[in-house]
């Protein structure tokens, strides 16, 4: 999620101060990734810095405004129109979970996919209620939320379609799932470490040359 993005295109829309910016962001998201004051005034810092944002006006009760500038408004403007690049490799928790635990010994690997689909479960559930919650389905904002919802669905329903993948697989492996052999009892590669006997050995035939 790029919060910089996502608070320079608000601030294209109108000056704007650190915790007003907050409330927009979780109003068009539907407060799906809320943020915190401390990180929107953080990530502020770091725009006026890149010359993105400049400090506006004070009102009477002190907050401070800030103003986007040209180079902020081309970077928005570059954002939108840029898809958002996926990481060729991106480091899941759940899938290295579960591959570790097909590799290690006293680990039932079918119960480990089990307690995963039954939250996920849980969480699909959840998210579906959440999608049917809203209130105006024809307006601006509940269409934004709507988005970000059918994102996480979508999201949760593809966990689950690959988790009937992992047990499928585990299935066809059957009892020829064993645990991987740990590294202490893999044969060591090189030349193999002198023992005392080879060294007392070696030291006797110096000393009788």
């Amino acid at each position: 999620m790029s919060v910089k993005h996502s608070l320079l295109a608000i601030l294209d829309q109108g000056p704007a101060y650190g915790y007003q910016l907050k409330a927009e962001f979780d109003r068009r998201t539907g407060s799906t990734w809320p943020l915190n004051v401390g990180q929107t005034y953080s990530t502020l810092e770091r725009l006026e810095r890149d010359g993105l944002v400049v400090k506006g006006e004070t009102d009477t009760e002190g907050h401070q405004f800030y103003e986007i500038t040209d180079a902020g408004h081309a970077e928005v403007t570059g954002w939108l129109s840029s898809p958002v690049e996926r990481g060729r490799v991106t480091r899941d928790e759940l899938a290295i979970k579960l591959a570790l635990a097909a590799t290690l010994p006293g680990v039932n690997i079918a119960e480990v996919v089990q307690v995963q689909r039954h939250a996920s479960l849980a969480n699909l559930q959840a998210l579906t209620r959440t999608k049917y919650a809203g209130s105006d389905p024809s307006g601006p904002e509940e269409l934004a939320w709507q988005l970000v919802v059918d994102n996480l669905i979508f999201q949760a329903e593809a966990e689950v379609r690959w988790l009937d993948h992992v047990e499928s697989r585990l299935r066809r492996f059957g009892d020829r799932v064993m645990p991987v052999q740990d590294a202490a009892d893999l044969p060591r590669r090189g030349r193999p470490t002198a023992s005392a006997d080879d060294a007392t050995r070696a030291l006797s035939s110096g000393a009788a040359r």
